[in-house]
């Protein structure tokens, strides 16, 4: 036991994922255990969706919180909308356009890669005119691997006939999220950044027009959105439910109890929160001479990236910083794993102590 009494230590979470939970979020991790067709869980898992469309910005009537992690919210998209000769173009800005390319391109589809430099947001005219025909147009809204915020409303604007897929796995609950609004068809997200809540979930939506024309049969099972919608989102209200997979209910009540804080707070004071908080360690760190890597005017609040100063360890300073200060921060990927720092401000953490924290904190390893 001693050796597991040292592992767990409090850690301020301040990498690009996960972050520490709302303090409702992990109260309610602690209530007594509900079975998956218990008509109590069931009325949570109801609630917990409705909540779902509220920071979604949709009517979508199927909404739910997937068991799984946000990449498999980026394999059910993909997995429910594309087969061999269906067309996909994918805007590629960093890591989680690459991942989508290559979930997409494992369904026989063909994908249609728009390379951006990264730290850069979409450029949406090159997107839409990669391809005259698309059955699939899809973009992460809120880069992990960068810091950059892209306009979505853009390409849904010019999508045509074509399925709109959104990543909003960094960007739900930090910054504003209007899918209706923007004509997205198909959005996911993760538990564990802005929405303040434990790995383990993909909040997940889907437009009836893109219900209409998914696949009927996808390559995976557990991710079949057809027989996932007997036992939450569309099921709701109508008496049946049909036994797909045991959910973890102990997670979808601390969602709830996460998504409850949020619009408790109010998702205006929420994102403004984020806003604060971001713009604050931002201007810190250029007040230290620091270059933000994310292009101006396109950077995440709640996920701040900054070269790592010349002539500065990296990975000793985030070893540093977690040793003796008990903060993570995370380092960038692919080609700037050693250049780059990633800092979140997301969810509970979106506050101006943690800001002050982690600023004292790099000043005294730095120095």
């Amino acid at each position: 036991m001693g050796n597991l009494r040292h592992m767990l230590r409090a850690r301020t979470l301040l990498g690009p994922g996960p972050c520490n939970p709302y303090p409702e979020a992990t109260v309610a991790l602690g209530q007594p255990l509900l079975g998956h067709l218990d008509p109590l869980f069931l009325q949570v898992l109801d609630e917990t969706s409705d909540r779902l469309r509220t920071v979604f910005g949709t009517g979508n009537r199927r909404t739910l919180p997937l068991s799984a992690t946000g990449s498999a919210g980026m394999e059910a998209a993909f997995v429910n909308t594309l087969g061999p000769g269906d067309v996909a173009v994918v805007a590629v800005n960093g890591l989680f356009g690459q991942r989508m390319v290559d979930v997409a391109s494992r369904t026989g589809a063909e994908v249609v890669a728009v390379e951006h430099e990264w730290g850069q947001p979409v450029d949406a005219d090159r997107v839409l005119s990669a391809h005259p025909s698309p059955k699939v147009i899809a973009a992460v809204h809120a880069e992990t691997s960068t810091g950059v915020e892209s306009d979505m409303a853009a390409l849904g604007a010019g999508k045509g006939d074509a399925l709109l897929i959104a990543d909003c796995v960094t960007s739900l609950g930090g910054i504003p999220v209007e899918l209706d609004a923007w004509g997205v068809d198909i959005a996911y997200s993760g538990s564990q950044k802005c929405l303040g809540v434990a790995p383990g979930l993909a909040p997940f939506t889907i437009s009836d027009r893109a219900w209409e024309r998914r696949i009927e049969k996808p390559q995976s099972w557990y991710l079949d959105l057809g027989m996932l919608g007997g036992y939450a989102g569309e099921a709701a209200g109508s008496g049946g439910r049909t036994y797909h997979h045991t959910a973890p209910t102990g997670m979808v009540v601390s969602l709830h109890a996460g998504l409850g804080r949020v619009l408790e707070e109010g998702l205006p004071a929420v994102h403004a929160r984020h806003a604060a908080a971001g713009g604050a360690l931002q201007a810190g760190l250029a007040e230290r001479g620091m270059r933000l890597f994310a292009a101006e005017g396109h950077r995440l609040p709640e996920l701040t990236t900054v070269w790592v100063p010349e002539g500065v360890d990296s990975a000793a300073v985030r070893k540093r910083l977690l040793e003796e200060y008990s903060i993570e921060i995370g380092g960038g990927v692919g080609e700037f794993a050693a250049t780059v720092w990633r800092i979140g401000m997301m969810g509970h953490n979106a506050r101006p102590d943690t800001v002050a924290t982690v600023l004292a904190a790099l000043d005294a390893v730095l120095a």
